[in-house]
């Protein structure tokens, strides 16, 4: 069986859906429930529901259909070692393409369920956040969790800083040099925030801490939920900068303009990149914070972060403490996409999922997650509904270093059978 989803999931590689380029899948997914005889809804924000002709589902099946493309993505080359799947030089698309796969195969075989694709999920679960679609079911179980033998009952939220400012021209010191740190591991700026990986931005901005410098330019990062693992920055100096760790250093044979950015370099040595607190009830950070991106560009400086916390309290507070921060160092500041928080609860679906989940691997227990779930904001427009994640081990998740295991699909797909059996 598992060789089916398998089969999907390649071929859902070979077709492009980075966030917010998804209309090839949009227009494969559609298809593919027409020709399989199900009903097919589009909202305006692209989410897709497949339901059966003529008669109301119990349960909803729900993913989102975009990816975090990083290195070669979309260009995607799989190839399976030791009973994992990876991809070649880029992100693999297991988050969440394994659960559309899954899917997939559930409706090649006819069964009279609801299937929910939302849109965007990995740029601040838009498609999820605006859905306008009218769902019967009574039950939704999401396919987005990322560790088997564990039933998801909870989540963070989130939101994502902004601050910018404008830096005035200063004469330049009298060396330049092109300053770069390439190609780290990277990883989800949630589930692997307390995984100790460390930051291309942190580094380089500590690498000049204690050096006189001012910047033409600086570009580092490459999503928001993702800790960055590329930074490359054009600068003046008073001294003779030299290659040190994993910090690149080119001397440049030309001027460049420069600007007196002492605040900018200050603000990113200050700034606390991390877990700021820790939540003892469900052992995983409570607060955290990812320097995500910064862009320094014709003296104007753009930073993005990504906060998320266990509690509408707890996101309110480290919000509050990024922005303190900000405005310290005279930044400008926002807060886009905010997403609420999914409080865990323990009802006869989770009990369901949870022993159906046991049936398959002997154990099974509730977590909640410190990343964000649609759950938390699909159960404000669908309060009705009682909600539980699961899904089969990725490791690695928005990074060239992704990869998912394979027998956990097989399981995974067994629960999602027994469940569909019992509702």
């Amino acid at each position: 069986m598992s060789n089916n989803i398998i089969e999907h999931f390649v071929s859902l590689t070979k077709i492009p859906h980075c966030s917010k380029f998804t209309d090839k899948l949009l227009e494969f997914l559609e298809r593919f429930a027409i020709d399989r005889d199900y009903l097919v809804e589009i909202d305006e924000f692209n989410n897709i529901l497949v339901k059966p002709k003529d008669m109301e589902s119990k349960l909803v099946l729900q993913a989102h259909y975009d990816m975090v493309c990083m290195g070669n993505a979309p260009k995607i080359e799989t190839y399976v070692e030791d009973g994992w799947m990876y991809a070649k030089e880029s992100s693999l698309g297991a988050d969440n393409g394994m659960a559309i796969a899954m899917m997939m195969e559930l409706m090649d075989r006819g069964e009279k369920l609801e299937f929910l694709f939302t849109s965007d999920e990995e740029i601040g679960l838009v498609g999820a956040s605006s859905i306008t679609l009218n769902l019967t079911s009574s039950y939704m179980l999401n396919l987005d969790f990322e560790d088997e033998g564990i039933v998801c009952i909870g989540c963070a939220g989130g939101a994502d800083l902004i601050a910018n400012k404008m830096f005035e021209k200063s004469h330049p010191y009298p060396y330049f040099y092109e300053i770069s740190i390439a190609d780290l591991s990277g990883g989800h700026s949630g589930v692997d925030i307390d995984k100790g990986i460390p930051s291309a931005i942190k580094l380089l901005s500590e690498y000049l801490s204690d050096k006189s410098v001012k910047i033409a330019s600086c570009f580092g990062g490459e999503r928001r939920n993702s800790i960055p693992a590329n930074i490359v920055m054009r600068l003046s100096s008073l001294n003779l900068l030299k290659s040190e760790g994993l910090v690149t250093v080119s001397k440049l044979n030309e001027d460049i303009e420069v600007y007196s950015s002492d605040n900018f370099l200050n603000l990113l040595v200050d700034f606390k990149q991390g877990i700021h607190s820790y939540n003892k009830e469900f052992n995983l950070p409570d607060t955290s914070i990812n320097l995500a991106i910064v862009n320094f560009e014709n003296g104007m400086a753009k930073i993005e972060c990504s906060s998320r916390a266990m509690s509408e309290e707890g996101l309110e507070s480290i919000n509050q403490e990024s922005l303190t921060l900000f405005q310290k160092y005279g930044f400008e500041t926002t807060i886009e996409d905010k997403y609420p928080s999914w409080r865990p609860e323990v009802n006869e679906f989770t009990s369901l999922v949870n022993s159906e989940m046991k049936s398959v691997y002997g154990e099974s227990r509730y977590e909640a997650i410190h990343a964000g779930l649609e759950c938390g904001v699909l159960l404000e427009n669908y309060p009705n509904i009682k909600f539980a994640s699961i899904g089969p081990t990725i490791v690695y998740p928005h990074s060239t270093r992704e990869r998912v295991n394979l027998d956990s699909v097989e399981k995974i797909f067994r629960v999602v059978e027994n469940i569909i059996s019992k509702l």
